[in-house]
Parts: structure tokens; C-alpha cells; sequence
């Protein structure tokens, strides 16, 4: 039986590294047509109270394309929560239309706090600037994808280190696998410290510096994030940030010239489109990477597939 088996997914911290190598060989067999209609008979709840472009549809086209049916909302305001219906009280509500729901929300700890009202598996589209547990299964699939393994990758992360909930979960998972990490980012966008305290705790070599170039010729993954102006209360902070960051050809030569480019998307001017071509580029097939990834965590968590 699986381990993921009625588990609501909450957070990468909530994980060992058989937890992530189970989603990341299941994936791989869910990707290879491995399976079949495996959520045929399900119901899976998508309550989406921030914007979402791939995150929503990769969702909805996993649980269809795999027999399911999907219902739920893409904004609040398509939700009884525009009448003043509390957070707490529509999670009891639609526990009792669904088999399982995914959840993201702008405040840190909502799928938590749904996890522990619902009745039934909870899964974490990303809460705030916390927690992104899917993006990083679908993260560590293409790593290995592209790489054959994840143990000692030297992986770059640039941006806005602070509010990216991509990369928090992601040097959580990292850790795990004796990962070097070197975060690049504005003094103002920096890691947060229980973050690196926990990367230090594990004896992850971790650097911080400002610019790319400064990370040397031997990166494995550069993982950029765009500057979220969503996360800023100040328009000024934003503005003093905004375009501090462009990867180009030159870059990627400058890095050694193998690097593999990922990014959680969607970008603004952080990557230059000529990288597009180059094939280092790997943000598109990351991005298509999250349909297989996603099955294969609902199939574990309904109990449609089994770990063997």
C-alpha cells in the first residue's frame, strides 16, 4: 500500500526521501501510459481562492485525462466566500461534493487548517509564501528526468528568494539528497533564516551571493522565480526589485554553458526569450512534467495505484 494512501499533502517538511523518490518512480510510470483510468469514480474538489494558470489546469487536465470529474472554483469570487461564508465553513461544506480537494490560498497555513476540518485528503497548491508541495514533486521528476539522479547536484536558486514558496519547498526537498545550493538574490529578497538554519542542520553546503555570475562554472540547475509583485505590501519595494534579474545566452556561458535553466513560471523579463531555443531550456517540459506528477499523487492518495 502506498504511503500516500488517505494522506493529506500538506508541506514537503511532512516528508521523508522515500516519500519523494515514491511520487517521483510513480510519475515515471504514470508517464511512460502506465495504469490507466485510475480515478475513474472520483471526485476531486479544485478551490482555487488565488489565480492560477498551470497549477489549476494541470490539475483538471490530470484528473480528467485519468478518468476523474472536477468541480470547485478558480477565484473567490466565484465562491460563497464573497458573501461572507467563512474559509472554515466552505472547506465543511464541500468536503461532502468530493473524494479528495486541492487548495490554494494567498495566507500561509490555509491547507493546514482545511486539512484538519475536512473529511477527506487535502492537497497543497501552494499556501502564501510557504509551502508548494506539487510544484516541487513535478521540480525533483524533471531534475532527475533531465540529470539521472539528484544526490550532490550543485542546484542555483534566483530571485525572490524570500516569497517564493516554489524554492522553500524545494531546498526542503533538496536537503534530503545532500544537494549544494547556492541562492542568488537581493539582500531584501533573501532566504528566509529558518530555511537555511534547517539546510545547515542537515550539512547542505549553502552560499549566498547577488549575482549569477558569482556562482562559478559548475552549477547543475539554475532555478529562477519572478520578483511576485502580488507578495509586496509596498509598490516602491516592488519597483526597487522588479528587474534586478536577466538570464541570457550570455549568462548561460558565463555559468559554464550546460547549466539546465528551470523556472515554475510564469515569467516576466527574468529570462531572455533567446534562452528559449538554447537546450538548456527546460521550464516548458517542467511545466508539462506537472500532468504526470499530479496523477500519480492523486492515484496514491485515493488508493488507485500502489507503490510497488
Amino acid at each position: 500500500m502506498s504511503r500516500f494512501r488517505n494522506r493529506s499533502v500538506l508541506s514537503i517538511r511532512d516528508m521523508d526521501r522515500e516519500d519523494l523518490t515514491e511520487v517521483m518512480e510513480v510519475t515515471g510510470q504514470v508517464k511512460s501510459g502506465m495504469h490507466g483510468s485510475f480515478l475513474e469514480g472520483s471526485t476531486i474538489a479544485l478551490l482555487f481562492f488565488e489565480p492560477s494558470t498551470r497549477t489549476r489546469l494541470s490539475f483538471e487536465s490530470a484528473v480528467l485525462q485519468r478518468g476523474g470529474r472536477v468541480v470547485g472554483f478558480g477565484s473567490p469570487e466565484a465562491s460563497s466566500q464573497s458573501k461572507g461564508e467563512t474559509f472554515v465553513d466552505t472547506i465543511r461544506t464541500v468536503t461532502g461534493y468530493c473524494d479528495a480537494m486541492v487548495i490554494r490560498h494567498p495566507v500561509e497555513g490555509s491547507a493546514r487548517l482545511a486539512s484538519e476540518v475536512a473529511s477527506v485528503p487535502v492537497v497543497n497548491a501552494g499556501d502564501g509564501a510557504n509551502q508548494h508541495p506539487t510544484q516541487t514533486f513535478l521540480d525533483l521528476f524533471t531534475i532527475r528526468e533531465q540529470l539521472g539522479d539528484i544526490d550532490g547536484l550543485h542546484v542555483g536558486m534566483m530571485g525572490d528568494l524570500k516569497y517564493g514558496r516554489t524554492v522553500h519547498s524545494l531546498a526542503t526537498a533538496l536537503r534530503l539528497f545532500g544537494a549544494e545550493i547556492t541562492l542568488i538574490s537581493p539582500p531584501t529578497l533573501r532566504m528566509p533564516a529558518h530555511i537555511l538554519a534547517e539546510l545547515t542542520a542537515a550539512g547542505i553546503r549553502c552560499r549566498e551571493i547577488e549575482q549569477p555570475e558569482e556562482a562559478g562554472r559548475n552549477l547543475d540547475v539554475l532555478y529562477i522565480t519572478r520578483i511576485q509583485r502580488e507578495r509586496f505590501g509596498d509598490p516602491q519595494e516592488y519597483e526597487s526589485v522588479a528587474h534586478c534579474y536577466r538570464v541570457t545566452a550570455s549568462t548561460i556561458d558565463a555559468l559554464g554553458g550546460k547549466v539546465r535553466v528551470m523556472h515554475p513560471l510564469p515569467r516576466v523579463d527574468e529570462i531572455a526569450e533567446e534562452v528559449d531555443r538554447m537546450p538548456n531550456a527546460i521550464y516548458f517540459e517542467q511545466a508539462h512534467n506537472g500532468i504526470p506528477t499530479r496523477q500519480a499523487l492523486l492515484g496514491l492518495v485515493m488508493g488507485g495505484l500502489a507503490h510497488d
